[in-house]
């Protein structure tokens, strides 16, 4: 739902790109710098128990990951160092970025084990579902509630909410929870109604 946003927002960065590219960066770099800002964001979440401090640490972390996560692409756009390969990374990466938060947050006891593994396994997921459907030939982008962007502003301002009301982190991991999975069901059924409708066609195992 956030994905126009995000374009609209990388077409911004044009001058933090050109600075970034000054400084030697690539956009690969740029993304391993985004996977290591989440571990640091993971890490302040999974002490915020015994430091209460570290929680606004801990999205300032993620905010800046996620940043990061859009500056590659315009470093990549601007100065046409996109590449097939440099695609699938910055995916991968990301998946460990979000396995990494979501796993500082249940180590933390910041939400219930259970809607936290709920939350991780539908974040997978729904990154999972629009490869394998574009791998099939569906353009799945926009497709669904919560997409990665939507997912972690969810996430940030249940964060900074819970500085003040704990209970707020574990309600907002589990309307994360609640909101992925759906997601993985709207594209579920958005595949199915393509194909239905006999515009592709793919199959084989997972």
């Amino acid at each position: 739902m956030l994905t126009k946003l995000k374009k609209k927002v990388q077409a911004l960065l044009t001058a933090e790109a050109k600075a970034a590219h000054r400084l030697g960066l690539t956009p690969n770099r740029v993304s391993i710098i985004g996977l290591a800002l989440a571990f640091f964001s993971a890490a302040a979440y999974a002490i915020t128990q015994t430091r209460p401090v570290w929680l606004l640490l801990a999205v300032i972390l993620l905010l800046a990951s996620g940043f990061c996560d859009a500056l590659d692409g315009v470093i990549a756009r601007i100065y046409q160092q996109q590449s097939v390969f440099g695609g699938f990374l910055d995916s991968l990466l990301d998946r460990y970025a979000d396995a990494a938060v979501y796993a500082g947050v249940i180590i933390g006891g910041l939400c219930e084990p259970l809607w936290g593994l709920a939350a991780l396994a539908g974040s997978l997921l729904v990154s999972y579902s629009r490869a394998r459907a574009e791998a099939a030939g569906i353009k799945m982008e926009s497709v669904g509630f919560a997409e990665r962007a939507e997912r972690m502003i969810i996430l940030a301002v249940a964060s900074v909410a819970s500085f003040w009301w704990f209970p707020a982190l574990n309600i907002g991991i589990a309307l994360l929870a609640v909101l992925a999975n759906l997601t993985v069901l709207q594209r579920g059924l958005h595949v199915y109604t393509s194909l239905k409708k006999g515009n592709n066609a793919g199959s084989g195992n997972a």
